[in-house]
C-alpha cells in the first residue's frame, strides 16, 4: 500500500499566490517561492503550482517563478497553466518541474496527453480537471480556469485521459472550491472507480476531517488544499498526525 499524500496548492496570478472562492474574489496569499519553501520544511509530500490565468489569457506559465520555486524547494513540484504542446512540457521539466499538469489544451486536443506521455513518460503527465455538478451523478468539465463549459462528462474524460497516457488525475470541484465545506466525495469516488491511476482531491478542504473523507470514502490517493494552509489555520504536520492517528498511511513528518 502506498502512503497517501498531502499537497499544498499555489494558485499563482501575476507572480503572486492568490486564493478565492469558486475562482472569484481573488486575494493575495503571498510569494510562491517563500510558500513552497515553507511547505517543504513543514513536511508536505509535494507542491502544486498553477498559473491560473495563463490559459484564459492565451499565454504560457510564468517560467521564472517556476524556476525559482524548483531551486529553493526540494520536494516534488507539479506545474500547470497554459501548457499546450509537448515542447512546453519539456521546458517546464527542464526548469525543475517533476510533473506537468494539462487541462484546457487537453480538452481541445486530447492527443496532447498521449504525445506528451509518449515523449516524457506517463509518470510526469497529469490530467487536471475543473469540474462542476451537472445533475444527479453527473459532472461537467470546464476549461480556461473554470470559466468555459465544455459539455464533456467528467467521469468519461478521466477514463479517456488515463487511456491516452495520463499518470495521475487531479479532480477539482468548482462547486466546493474555496468553500471549506469538504471535498465532493461522491465525485471523487466516481472518478477513482473509473481509473487505475492516482486521483488527487481538490476543492473544498476545510480541515483534516475533510481530507480523511477524501482519502477514505472518496478513494483519493492524495488531498490538495490551499487556503487552510496559506492562512496557517491548519499545518501539514497537524493534518498528517490526525490522519496517521486514524489509520491512514502517511509519510512521517
Amino acid at each position: 500500500m502506498l502512503a497517501k499524500r498531502i499537497i499544498p496548492c499555489l494558485d499563482v496570478r501575476d507572480g503572486r499566490v492568490v486564493k478565492g472562492v469558486r475562482f472569484a474574489n481573488l486575494r493575495d496569499a503571498g510569494d510562491p517561492v517563500e510558500l513552497a519553501q515553507r511547505y517543504d520544511a513543514a513536511g508536505a509530500d509535494e507542491v502544486v503550482f498553477y498559473d491560473i490565468s495563463a490559459s484564459a489569457e492565451g499565454r504560457r506559465t510564468t517560467l521564472d517563478v517556476v524556476t525559482a520555486t524548483a531551486e529553493r524547494a526540494f520536494i516534488p513540484l507539479t506545474v500547470g497553466g497554459g501548457v499546450s504542446d509537448p515542447d512546453w512540457v519539456r521546458t517546464l521539466l527542464r526548469a525543475g518541474a517533476d510533473k506537468v499538469s494539462i487541462n484546457t489544451a487537453a480538452v481541445a486536443d486530447p492527443t496532447l496527453i498521449e504525445r506528451a506521455a509518449d515523449r516524457f513518460g506517463s509518470q510526469c503527465i497529469v490530467l487536471s480537471m475543473d469540474v462542476r455538478r451537472a445533475g444527479p451523478g453527473r459532472w461537467e468539465v470546464l476549461t480556461h480556469g473554470g470559466r468555459r463549459p465544455t459539455g464533456r462528462d467528467a467521469i468519461a474524460w478521466a477514463a479517456e485521459g488515463e487511456r491516452r497516457g495520463a499518470g495521475e488525475v487531479v479532480v477539482n470541484s468548482i462547486d466546493a472550491d474555496g468553500g471549506r465545506q469538504g471535498y465532493d466525495v461522491t465525485l471523487l469516488r466516481a472518478v477513482a472507480d473509473s481509473v487505475g491511476v492516482p486521483v488527487v482531491a481538490s476543492g473544498g478542504a476545510g480541515g483534516s476531517e475533510d481530507m480523511y473523507a477524501a482519502l477514505t470514502e472518496g478513494g483519493a490517493d492524495a488531498a490538495l488544499a490551499a487556503s487552510i494552509f496559506h492562512s496557517g489555520e491548519v499545518s501539514v504536520a497537524d493534518v498528517k498526525r490526525y490522519l496517521s492517528g486514524r489509520g491512514v498511511l502517511m509519510r512521517v513528518v
